[in-house]
């Protein structure tokens, strides 16, 4: 049976876990609902900007942009999308196991040789990238800090001129997209080469280009890239709220079950020491009657 100050001191730091976990879970939910509404507004202008991306793609045979060219897969970048901090159940494992698949899959022969770098957007990402010996290229910890359109350009910008410059032939987003407040989906989305997806079945029809073609090719491609980046970024932040939120519910109710099991084992004890005492006394006063 154990020591009733022992359990007593169970009992008063699982009780003080569970406050700390019922309010990590309140805020993470407060966060999540900015996140999420950020998500639910730019979903439709990223799949409108990508709409009119593969419609104009259809009538744009000949025109060129670096961020089009596909090439010989010689060095390959992948961006891993994380969480700064811990606490948020399997989200930063999925993406880790998800790279380490590739690395040790389709990326294999190029991981040998040396010639896979990463970037990390996220703590979590940047430590398991140093941790493991591999080449960290570049390191976005703060973009969480201040996530806005304009902090993730620089992101975005920095691929696509190394692309442009023959630095790297293929750009690999690794990140965890938003689903529901319990349920996140890990995703491998190429970013470049960018692959406009022509649809078969969209009626032809005749575009007059202002001011050209090549213009339309200039603005609409880096944009389209750069919201790209972006939508990645607010669905892995979301998700991550979502992810903790669930974690700290579960942690919440795992707390106040081992409560009621660790009250039980208390009363239990404390019955067992009234019992002792009452033998005790029994005992002793037929001894002195005796």
């Amino acid at each position: 049976m154990p020591n009733l100050k022992e359990v007593r001191n169970r009992i008063s730091s699982v009780n003080s876990t569970r406050q700390i976990t019922s309010a990590m879970k309140l805020v993470s939910a407060a966060k999540l609902r900015r996140a999420q509404d950020a998500v639910v507004k730019m979903r439709p202008y990223a799949e409108k900007l990508q709409a009119i991306m593969n419609n104009v793609s259809q009538s744009l045979e000949g025109a060129e942009s670096p961020y089009l060219v596909e090439r010989e897969l010689r060095t390959v970048t992948l961006v891993l999308v994380t969480s700064n901090r811990g606490l948020c159940g399997a989200f930063n494992t999925q993406v880790i196991r998800r790279t380490t698949a590739l690395l040790n899959g389709e990326l294999a022969a190029l991981h040998q040789a040396g010639k896979v770098k990463f970037v990390g957007i996220g703590k979590k990402a940047s430590a398991w990238i140093v941790r493991n010996g591999f080449e960290l290229q570049a390191q976005h910890d703060e973009l969480f800090n201040n996530l806005t359109f304009s902090e993730s350009v620089k992101i975005s910008e920095s691929l696509m001129q190394e692309y442009k410059n023959g630095q790297t032939d293929k750009v690999i987003f690794i990140y965890n997209r938003f689903l529901t407040a319990a349920s996140q989906q890990v995703m491998e989305e190429t970013f470049l080469p960018m692959r406009p997806q022509v649809q078969e079945q969209v009626a032809s029809a005749e575009y007059i280009y202002e001011p050209g073609k090549a213009e339309i090719i200039e603005n609409m491609i880096p944009l389209s890239l750069k919201t790209q980046l972006f939508k990645v970024v607010l669905d892995s932040h979301a998700a991550e709220h979502g992810a903790r939120m669930t974690a700290m519910h579960k942690a919440t109710d795992n707390a106040g079950e081992l409560l009621k099991s660790l009250k039980l084992s208390y009363n239990k004890a404390r019955q067992a020491a009234i019992t002792n005492e009452i033998l005790e006394i029994v005992a002793g006063a037929e001894a002195l009657n005796g």
